[in-house]
């Protein structure tokens, strides 16, 4: 259970914190999670961002929010979602008792394991150090010397650089961020505004193919434990039990890889080559065939994101594009399976947009019953690129090794199987390219993440004016539970 790593003594000062802070009030201490449960609802409170919770479509997203849902699903309760705008706003909601429970990458640290109550790790990732490629790679914090490092006001980050300044108080030029994301930060190094930044490893893997051109110059730290923090002041023990437990359990089951691998799998998909590409295409094709790509969605009840990073690891974009082998066409179509979708002109981007998302329906459509999203869809998309008959062999295969051939993240590790003669001979339809099925999903997957969180991104809601020191206290709380 490699995330699930507690560190003993911060567990110890943090659920001691806790008590101590139970046994001063007046009174019986509120048991947490009772007042949840008469409540009937959970309140999470939790940053914007691609790594933790988001809007979509309508709907929510995010690693954080899966795990948050699935957490008071367990209790039989509602989830409430707190969005803030920084971290001082997720502390500051748990210290107001607005919010239970705070999830968004936060870090296991001493200072914040003596105010808050600290679940079981259950995930880890490191600092890190970015910068611009093109300029000097600083290799370690002496190369930082005279460079301007811009970090997140209140972060971990913030403290690790704050005992550097201590030390050798000329050595570092930190600028510190009130009200930002790790996204701004990174931003502020791409356009030359800052030399570098300090992000969590999680955070850079999914952002970095936003921003190509910014790579990891050296960890500042070792791996760090990723917890959840309770609101301080109530009598949290039943709340931790539970919430250790439920960590625990989707660890063993198999649960929480799964999450990672849904919410963080594809990132290493693509090279910095091939994102800089992708990412060009965006605004220079992309625009002249979004308005069909997003009709044909709406047709099809399909997400455009998706049909868009079908159709562009298809054909990147081009309507004429043609393959040696004769499939051409912004879905690359063959001549028979155009003719069986009622394709007349392949060239045309309008008929060859539905005529894959057609295709694509009808393959996810034929999948078993049971396969849930979103590894349907990455099921189909591998059938897309290699035919019905040379998944469900690939499935058979997963199956044989006691793996789950209704999950995408197993039929992918014996998917390659089907190229070596000790394995294909054993299934009905022979040899196939399953490496490069696997490829095609996984590359599908970064273009849709990269279009989902290039928009998202585009059209967040900017932070609300700080206008909370002008307000009376009651005010400012309602203010706090509007965001």
């Amino acid at each position: 259970m490699r995330y699930l790593k507690i560190n003993v003594r911060l567990q110890q000062v943090t659920r001691a914190s806790g008590a101590a802070a139970s046994a001063g009030g007046c009174g019986r201490p509120v048991d947490s999670l009772e007042a949840i449960r008469e409540r009937g609802e959970l309140r999470f409170v939790t940053r914007n961002g691609p790594t933790t919770y988001y809007r979509e479509r309508g709907e929510a997203a995010g690693f954080e929010y899966d795990l948050a849902r699935r957490f008071a699903q367990e209790l039989g309760v509602k989830l409430a979602v707190v969005p803030v705008f920084s971290l001082d706003g997720l502390f500051t909601a748990l210290r107001r008792g607005e919010a239970d429970i705070a999830g968004a990458g936060l870090t296991l640290t001493p200072e914040r394991a003596a105010a808050f109550p600290a679940s079981t790790a259950y995930h880890q990732q490191r600092p890190q150090v970015i910068y611009r490629t093109g300029s000097a790679r600083p290799r370690g914090i002496a190369d930082l010397e005279g460079l301007e490092v811009v970090v997140l006001a209140g972060s971990s980050h913030d403290r690790l650089l704050a005992r550097r300044e201590a030390e050798d108080p000329r050595g570092l030029r930190v600028r510190r961020v009130d009200g930002a994301d790790p996204l701004d930060l990174l931003r502020q190094v791409d356009r030359g505004n800052a030399d570098a930044a300090v992000v969590d490893s999680v955070e850079f893997a999914i952002q970095r193919h936003l921003l190509p051109q910014l790579a990891v110059a050296f960890d500042l730290a070792t791996e760090q434990d990723m917890v959840w923090y309770l609101a301080p002041g109530s009598k949290n023990d039943a709340l931790l039990e539970r919430l250790d437990e439920f960590f625990e359990r989707l660890e063993r089951g198999g649960t929480l890889a799964a999450l990672r691998e849904a919410h963080f799998g594809q990132v290493n998909a693509l090279t910095r080559a091939g994102s800089q590409t992708f990412v060009a295409n965006i605004s220079s094709r992309l625009p002249a065939y979004r308005e069909a790509i997003e009709q044909v969605a709406r047709e099809h009840q399909l997400d455009w994101a998706l049909l868009a990073a079908m159709a562009y690891q298809e054909s990147h974009w081009d309507p004429e594009a043609i393959s040696p082998t004769g499939v051409r066409g912004m879905m690359m179509l063959t001549r028979a399976t155009a003719r069986d979708l009622g394709v007349p002109d392949r060239r045309d981007p309008l008929q060859s947009l539905r005529g894959g998302a057609r295709y694509f329906k009808n393959l996810r459509r034929r999948l078993p019953g049971d396969i849930a999203e979103p590894d349907r869809t990455w099921l189909a998309l591998a059938a897309y690129n290699i035919g019905m008959g040379h998944l469900e062999d690939a499935r058979i295969l997963t199956e044989r090794a006691g793996g789950d051939p209704h999950r995408w993240r197993d039929v992918m590790a014996h998917l390659p199987k089907l190229e070596q003669r000790a394995f294909y001979n054993t299934v009905r339809h022979g040899y196939a390219r399953g490496r490069e099925a696997v490829r095609y999903v996984q590359n599908i997957r970064h273009y849709y993440s990269v279009l989902q969180w290039r928009f998202i991104a585009e059209n967040r809601p900017a932070p609300p004016l700080k206008v909370a020191p002008l307000l009376p206290e009651q005010l400012r709380g309602r203010a706090l539970r509007a965001l």
